[in-house]
């Protein structure tokens, strides 16, 4: 028997750290837009699950489209629910890869697999529990990458930057496996250049991805940034793909990503 279709229904639900909202999509019946505490958290299209919104998933996927085909049999560990649209977008696109979402409110794990007829296991696993333990549990060279995008209003839980943090997923990923996250911050900048150095002390190769107006300083938004022990971005379309995008996006490499950090202390637990 063909499972029932999702029908999510627009309105505010409570979970275990707050309140969720879902929000229809104008002039898109497949369209859902979901809110944490008033923050915009995710978007999902259920006609089609390629179908990113967020600019800072695309630039996600396409790092990780830079290094791997999509035969691969990618192991993505997500540290960060949401609606789950970056690992949907990769069952999709990586039929060969399996992907691990890690979701601390358990409650809004249940409502998102109701809404949105997510892939099941072992596609798309959803693990109920707290980031940091999760991949402290989690065996060495079992990942071939992880995404950080957890939040808590406009920026990332101080125990998720550090690191001693960044050392804990560097264990879990192959050699040529890569770490890569999503830093919320003010204009000033000065959580990603603390952000940058992190990641720079500790991987070989760095590379970061973000629109020109947020690397100047003028607004508030997001940045993504890679660590590797494996060259980075080396795909000569990357650049290009990322200006045609509806938010034209620059990529710097290890050397400006360094020059970014320069001066600047990595967040350690203390």
């Amino acid at each position: 028997m063909k499972p029932a279709e999702p029908k999510p229904v627009a309105g505010e639900y409570p979970i275990d750290t707050g309140l969720a909202e879902l929000e229809a999509e104008p002039g898109n019946s497949s369209g859902w837009l979901l809110k944490i505490n008033g923050m915009q958290s995710s978007h999902i299209d259920l006609a089609d699950a390629s179908r990113l919104e967020f600019e800072y998933m695309r630039w996600l996927v396409k790092l990780i489209e830079d290094r791997w085909s999509t035969s691969e049999k990618l192991r993505v560990l997500h540290l960060g629910g949401g609606a789950c649209s970056v690992a949907r977008y990769l069952v999709d696109q990586y039929p060969n890869s399996r992907n691990t979402v890690v979701e601390i409110d358990g409650k809004l794990a249940g409502y998102v697999r109701e809404w949105f007829g997510l892939p099941k296991a072992p596609l798309l696993k959803i693990r109920v529990g707290e980031a940091r333990e999760v991949l402290s549990a989690l065996s060495e060279n079992s990942r071939d990458v992880v995404i950080r995008d957890v939040f808590s209003g406009r920026f990332t839980p101080a125990p998720l930057l550090t690191e001693e943090f960044v050392t804990q997923a560097k264990r879990v990923l192959s050699p040529q496996g890569v770490y890569l996250l999503n830093c919320g911050d003010a204009p000033a900048l000065a959580n990603a250049r603390r952000e940058a150095a992190t990641l720079a002390a500790n991987f070989r190769h760095t590379a970061l991805i973000a629109d020109p107006p947020m690397l100047k300083g003028r607004r508030f938004g997001n940045i993504v940034m890679a660590g590797s022990d494996a060259p980075l971005a080396t795909g000569g379309g990357l650049p290009r793909a990322l200006l045609a995008g509806a938010m034209p996006a620059t990529l710097w490499d290890d050397q400006q990503f360094r020059g970014f950090a320069r001066s600047h202390q990595p967040f350690t637990d203390n």
